[in-house]
């Protein structure tokens, strides 16, 4: 590797690693106030709160990183205009492009390590740190978990608790479902055994159920049964995909697709994993350019306004595509790679006279 390059890379990593830092303690401060805020009324161990504060913090992190980048680029170029660099590497001989292909490289293998290690990583913290927490809500006697036997549903309805289980979801119906009802000791009441759920409401109605009480089996055309669930809700129970890893989103896509549930949140949550590193790499050579646009404007602070203006704008278009991705507007496909693509020309128009600069 070339003495410059090394040079170009040690800089540049020494501005994300100050940012990153930054950010991180940033993020973290506000987290502890939110957690402190939380436990204020519950006793318990003083040191809790930092550390759910600190295992919660990464991934936070994690989803600022188009903008650790984009700041730590702005830092890189600011670094080389104070210190009169640039100039001394155009007169040697070294483009502007160079400097800009060094950037993007590194950037990118960055944006794989990130997503290979540090977001598995911080989406084991997330899992950790929501139970942990959810010892202290109210909502661990509701649970729901899709595996490879399909949906589970554990609820608790007038000191009744109900087992569900069913094969598969359609609409807003569960199919080839089972349900066990338990008193508030555990003792078994019945089981009730269902081709079809209707459960659009919380009210649910079951067609044709069979009844199991002791060794006695009635059937029943309809029969309603109050729960905490609807379909919405059920959905919005598996919503927080960021506290699973790559492999865990891709064992769980394998089970959603048994289930017939919904792909498209979890394909999305990997497609946007996948675009990262070319993400990343848009948003450093745009702060680039940006740079290299206003070399000559005195502020500092100003030039780091319009950056930060622009990548949130661009932050925002991102995820209103997402939005459109998730709520089937537009293919999961399309939503995640337009912007990447309208981005990419933005750069590239840029880019054609970036020697001159």
């Amino acid at each position: 590797m070339k003495t410059y390059t090394q040079f170009l890379i040690k800089v540049y990593l020494t501005s994300l690693l100050n940012v990153f830092f930054i950010f991180f303690s940033l993020i973290l401060i506000l987290n502890l106030l939110t957690e402190l805020d939380f436990f204020k009324g519950i006793e318990v161990n003083s040191f809790l709160p930092l550390y759910l504060s600190l295992i919660n913090t990464p991934m936070f992190v994690f989803e600022m990183f188009p903008f650790i980048f984009l700041i730590s680029t702005q830092f890189f170029f600011n670094n080389l205009f104070h210190n009169n660099e640039l100039n001394i590497f155009k007169y040697s001989g070294l483009k502007n492009s160079k400097i800009f292909s060094i950037l993007a490289i590194t950037t990118f293998f960055l944006g794989i390590l990130i997503i290979s290690i540090y977001y598995n990583l911080s989406s084991n913290l997330k899992n950790f740190y929501l139970g942990l927490k959810s010892n202290y809500t109210t909502d661990d006697k509701y649970l729901a978990v899709i595996t490879n036997n399909g949906l589970w549903i554990k609820d608790i309805q007038n000191e009744k608790t109900l087992m569900i289980n069913a094969a598969s979801v359609n609409q807003n119906e569960l199919l080839d479902a089972y349900i066990s009802e338990f008193d508030k000791n555990y003792e078994i009441i019945r089981n009730i055994k269902s081709k079809k759920i209707d459960i659009s409401k919380k009210e649910w109605i079951i067609h044709n159920a069979e009844i199991y009480v002791k060794n006695n089996r009635e059937f029943v055309g309809l029969l309603n049964i109050k729960t905490n669930f609807n379909y919405e809700i059920i959905q919005n129970l598996f919503s927080n995909l960021s506290s699973l890893s790559v492999l865990e989103l891709i064992e769980m896509r394998d089970n959603y697709k048994r289930l017939n549930y919904s792909l498209t949140e979890i394909d999305l949550q990997l497609l946007k994993l996948i675009s990262f590193p070319l993400y990343f790499v848009l948003m450093a050579i745009f702060s680039g350019i940006i740079m290299m646009n206003t070399k000559n404007f005195k502020s500092k602070n100003l030039k780091i306004t319009i950056g930060l203006f622009l990548s949130v704008l661009i932050y925002y278009i991102n995820n209103f595509f997402y939005v459109l991705g998730t709520s089937e507007k537009i293919n999961i496909i399309s939503s995640v790679f337009i912007p990447l693509l309208f981005f990419t020309l933005i750069n590239f128009i840029f880019l054609r006279n970036l020697n001159a600069k």
